[in-house]
């Protein structure tokens, strides 16, 4: 009985694995080894409430795809208006094309850590065997779904791996998880931390992940528990990474400037298989999150142009192809001249999270929309929290492009 009930709990798992997937990139990795080199276990907390932010908003979106037939952008468009919807469309579009430079990049680190080969090759193999998974199969749900787990557990297992050759210092790290006063350009390294794990473009996107599933009404409860699963995914990997990074890196004063410094510092302290490992999950990393984010952002515009809502539709299939294009080439060729180009992307899709925040708060205490499913006010308390977090993590990212900016 217990084995059949956990093989019905694994066959009842899905979206979140694939939200899991698209979040755990390349830049959340460097985020968090450079955090933990410098900081030791100081922020681990930020993750801890990040988790519980991404948890309300991502459950809000799973209570919302299993309630409704229409899409949350065909929605918001009805009640609220066309150009909102499309706004947030193109929003996410140019953040998913901002970030899979860096997932292009941390494909070819990750596979030139294992084999030697130069990372500007991998782009060329990976992206195109992305468009074939992504564009010949019948089922692309499916095949997400299925593959996403195998590359989530990849990742969650090295990066475990890489935990236990280290020492961490249980009372310090336990402490990590205690809040504490943030001064200065602490709020940066807030802001940066949290963005590793509260992202609400995937959040928002979930609800899409629960109608391609086939979930209804009848499986809310196993929309939660998936819901919950893929955050404690995310949280835990965040937390591994921090961790491994404080009790190997930040004694001897090493800095993580990317995650080839780490890669690069774990085999400096551990040996050859430590840098193997780190690379695996790197690579299983940034490729999951190479063909999930292009899904997210092309998905996300198609819906809000009015132009499709399902992975299998022709239309929201070429946005993705545009962004796993994009992606590559600039990883291949223009690398040495597109920071500033990235650094606008990035400034004008950062924009849209406290929208996306705020359309979603919208739908979900609409008595019309929602019913009795609506948001109740701990669910609401948790949400405006997020929402005002969000807010102030987008004020010190645009302070800190602005001096960035104005320092070249």
């Amino acid at each position: 009985m217990i084995i059949k009930r956990i093989k019905d709990i694994v066959r009842s798992l899905g979206p979140g694995f694939i939200m899991a997937s698209v979040v755990l990139g390349p830049g959340s990795i460097t985020v968090a080894s450079r955090i933990g080199s410098v900081y030791s276990y100081s922020f681990l907390w930020v993750i801890l409430i990040s988790a519980i932010f991404m948890a309300s908003y991502t459950s809000m979106s799973a209570r919302f795809g299993v309630m409704n037939d229409n899409s949350m952008l065909q929605t918001i468009a009805v009640k609220y208006g066309r150009w909102f919807a499309i706004v947030l469309g193109i929003s996410a579009f140019l953040s998913s094309l901002s970030f899979q430079f860096g997932n292009n990049l941390g494909v070819g680190i990750g596979m030139q850590g294992i084999t030697g080969i130069d990372e500007r090759v991998w782009p060329l193999i990976f992206t195109p065997l992305g468009i074939i998974l992504l564009f010949w199969a019948k089922n692309l749900y499916k095949i997400l779904e299925k593959l996403m787990m195998v590359l989530v557990m990849v990742i969650i297992i090295a990066f475990i791996i890489n935990l236990t050759l280290t020492n961490p210092q249980i009372v310090p790290l336990a402490r990590g998880f205690v809040p504490h006063a943030v001064e200065g350009d602490q709020y940066s390294i807030v802001s940066a931390l949290m963005g590793t794990t509260f992202c609400l473009a995937v959040a928002m996107y979930y609800s899409y992940l629960a109608k391609n599933k086939g979930w209804t009404k009848g499986n809310l409860k196993s929309s939660l528990r998936d819901t919950y699963a893929g955050i404690f995914m995310l949280a835990l990997v965040s937390c591994v990474i921090i961790i491994t990074s404080a009790a190997s890196l930040n004694p001897l004063g090493i800095t993580v400037n990317s995650a080839a410094d780490m890669a690069m510092q774990l085999e400096s302290l551990f040996g050859v298989y430590a840098k193997i490992i780190f690379s695996l999950g790197l690579c299983a990393a940034a490729f999951s999150s190479l063909m999930v984010n292009s899904v997210v952002g092309g998905g996300l515009l198609a819906d809000g142009l009015g132009m499709g809502r399902s992975m299998n539709e022709k239309k929201p299939r070429f946005f993705i192809l545009a962004i796993l294009l994009a992606g590559m080439l600039i990883a291949v060729f223009m690398r040495g001249n597109i920071i500033y180009s990235l650094i606008l992307a990035q400034a004008a899709s950062i924009l849209s999270v406290p929208l996306i925040a705020f359309g979603m708060v919208l739908v979900m205490n609409s008595k019309e929309i929602m019913g009795v499913h609506r948001n109740n006010i701990w669910q609401n308390i948790i949400a405006f929290a997020g929402l005002l977090s969000i807010s102030l993590m987008v004020y010190y990212m645009y302070r800190t492009l602005i001096l960035h900016l104005g320092a070249v």
